[in-house]
This record gives structure tokens, C-alpha cells and sequence, in this order.
């Protein structure tokens, strides 16, 4: 077994294939986290009207796609939207659309659980100033849930980065397809994933202190 040689690494490599791997990275955490968020608020909003034709589709969809792993998701998306419209739209869309439509589930969960968090009261004010259903919601709910929420919302987030490094399965231009292409190129796979796993680390640990001070912001405020 040959001996780790990290030698080779350098501004040009990280420039040629890291960089636009870890942008796509980036790129498909944000669109995936604001999809996601909207399309979750939603679900969450159906969830917790009361009607029955709107709870039972959106109850159904949430618990499915926290029941099934992710890759099979990212697989089965890849696969099957090309075979039914006939056209490949490539790895890297197929993966933006599983993405947002997978973690609206869980973003869907913490919405929920945001809105549930409301004081009743604050309901009922806004009932007694005039304010129509979705008024209410709009104006007093959901800016309260968002702000208590911005903490497992950040959280989820990081998940959600790290997640992106299944986008591989299909081929994408992440993060780690960079760092293995690198790898490949030079000879060095078994420092190039051990270079990933850094890279990850770091990104994820900062992002979790800075959610951790916001936590602590947020609770001053309360």
C-alpha cells in the first residue's frame, strides 16, 4: 500500500475541477432549501386546514418521502422523467427537482410544527382585528413560525449540503465528483476523498456555529 501524498494538491486543481463542483454544490443547496421551503409551507398549510381533501394528499406525500431513502429518489427522478417525456434533462436538473421536492417533506414538518408553536391567542387577535384566514396567516402566523423556526431551518440546511454529495450516483458535477475527478486524473483517490471529507467538515461545522449563534440570538429576543 502505497503512502499518502497530499504533494500534488494545489490552487490549480482546486480551480479546475473543486470549484465548479462545490458551486453546484452551493448552488443546489440554496435553490433546494427555498423550493423546498415554499413548497413545504404549503404541504404544511394543507396539513393543518382541517379539510380532508387537502390533508390525506399532502399527509400521504410528507410520510412517503421521509419513508424512502433519498438516493432512490435521485435515482428513480433520473430515470423515469426522461422515459416519460421522452428527452434527457440531465443529471444536473434531475437533481435540483429531486432535491426540492424530497426536502419540502421535512422543511413541511418544520413548518408544521412552527405554525403549531403560535400562541392560540395570536390567532385569535387576528380574528378580532378583521383578518380574513390566509390574512391571518400571512401577516401574524407565519412570520412568527419563520423567525422560531430559522434555527432547525439552518440546521436542515447543513443536512441538506451534505446530502448533495448523493448526486454522484447519477453523475452530477458536485462537490465530490470534482475532488474524484481530481483523484483519477492524478493518481491519488484515497486523498482526494480524504481531502472531501475535510472540505465537508469544515463547511458544515462553521455553518453550525453560526446556527448556533443565531439560536442564541433568537432566544435573547424571546
Amino acid at each position: 500500500m502505497n503512502a499518502l501524498d497530499f504533494a500534488f494538491l494545489d490552487w490549480d486543481i482546486f480551480s479546475k475541477f473543486v470549484l465548479k463542483g462545490l458551486l453546484f454544490s452551493i448552488e443546489l443547496t440554496v435553490v433546494a432549501t427555498i423550493g423546498g421551503i415554499v413548497f413545504g409551507t404549503i404541504l404544511a398549510l394543507m396539513r393543518l386546514s382541517g379539510r380532508s381533501v387537502l390533508v390525506w394528499p399532502a399527509q400521504i406525500y410528507v410520510n412517503g418521502m421521509r419513508s424512502i431513502p433519498l438516493v432512490m429518489v435521485i435515482l428513480w427522478v433520473f430515470l423515469l422523467i426522461p422515459f416519460l417525456i421522452g428527452r434527457s434533462i440531465g443529471a444536473e436538473i434531475s437533481a435540483l427537482i429531486t432535491f426540492i421536492v424530497f426536502e419540502a417533506a421535512f422543511f413541511s414538518e418544520i413548518m408544521r410544527a412552527g405554525i403549531q408553536s403560535i400562541s392560540r391567542s395570536q390567532v385569535m387577535a387576528g380574528q378580532a382585528l378583521g383578518l380574513t384566514y390566509s390574512q391571518n396567516m400571512r401577516f401574524i402566523i407565519l412570520p412568527q413560525a419563520f423567525r422560531n423556526m430559522i434555527p432547525v431551518l439552518l440546521t436542515q440546511t447543513i443536512v441538506l449540503f451534505q446530502d448533495t454529495s448523493l448526486v454522484y450516483a447519477i453523475g452530477a458535477y458536485d462537490l465530490l465528483k470534482g475532488f474524484v475527478i481530481a483523484g483519477k486524473i492524478y493518481g491519488r483517490i484515497e486523498e482526494v476523498y480524504i481531502l472531501a471529507a475535510i472540505v465537508y467538515f469544515v463547511i458544515c461545522f462553521s455553518l453550525s456555529t453560526v446556527v448556533k449563534k443565531v439560536q442564541s440570538r433568537i432566544a435573547i429576543v424571546r
